[in-house]
């Protein structure tokens, strides 16, 4: 394995006990939390009030997981935690991915069962496998890249056209201002769910909580133009609110 840039790794068990128990599961709804009810908890604060709360799961997920961690980075991968140590939760809401919940491969990795190169790139692909910026030549039989997540952007250029995506925009991200969510800061998600610059043109995205609670908002607007009632377009002028 070739590990490109450094990516956060959180268990199975992190993510489920630190993040999703409290709110998605039976000792919540005994708690009168249902999962809509859930779902507006999560959706409903501003993301500019979320990192402190997503900071704090982290850190919960980084004690929980740390000899997982340790043994991964004693191995020489690369680890990060998201933007401002906001974790699989920033990561998502300003890139769209870059985050790994470990269904075994971490473990492999871990175990040195899965050999990996990391801090250096690839100069080309040979016959006799994959030669890399050092020289070293890893040779495989089977070739298989990984290379995450795209922008929605890149979607509507390749389906549409080019023009038709620069008028549209960058899709999704809040302007956190790493590499894959360039500011200014907006607040919000980008064009998700929500009338955009090109007539016709609408996104939806996401996991199934927020999938499952903008849908329904997406559909009602979309009623609402086809009775003849126009929702604002999303604006694309920088707005400069620090979080």
């Amino acid at each position: 394995m070739v590990q490109r840039s450094s990516t956060m790794v959180v268990s199975t068990d992190s993510a489920l006990n630190c993040a999703w128990k409290p709110l998605y599961s039976q000792e919540a709804l005994a708690r009168g939390i249902t999962h809509e009810f859930a779902d507006w908890i999560y959706t409903t604060a501003p993301y500019s009030q979320q990192w402190g709360k997503w900071q704090k799961v982290t850190e919960m997920m980084k004690e929980n997981d740390k000899d997982l961690l340790a043994r991964l980075e004693a191995r020489g991968f690369l680890l990060n935690y998201g933007p401002d140590e906001g974790g699989m939760f920033a990561k998502s809401a300003c890139e769209g991915g870059g985050f790994y919940i470990d269904v075994g491969a971490s473990g492999l990795i871990a175990d040195g069962n899965i050999g990996i190169r990391s801090g250096v790139g690839i100069s080309k692909i040979a016959p006799e496998g994959v030669v890399l910026e050092s020289g070293e030549v890893l040779p495989c039989e089977v070739l298989v890249y990984a290379t995450g997540y795209g922008s929605m952007n890149n979607f509507v250029a390749d389906v549409v056209n080019p023009e038709v995506a620069d008028a549209v925009g960058k899709v999704w991200g809040l302007g956190a201002g790493t590499k894959k969510d360039p500011g200014p800061w907006e607040g919000e998600l980008r064009n998700m769910w929500k009338p955009t610059a090109v007539d016709g043109l609408w996104f939806m995205g996401g996991n199934l909580q927020q999938a499952r609670h903008y849908s329904r908002f997406l559909a009602l607007q979309l009623q609402g133009r086809w009775l003849g009632h126009q929702t604002p377009v999303y604006a694309r002028a920088p707005v400069y609110h620090k979080r």
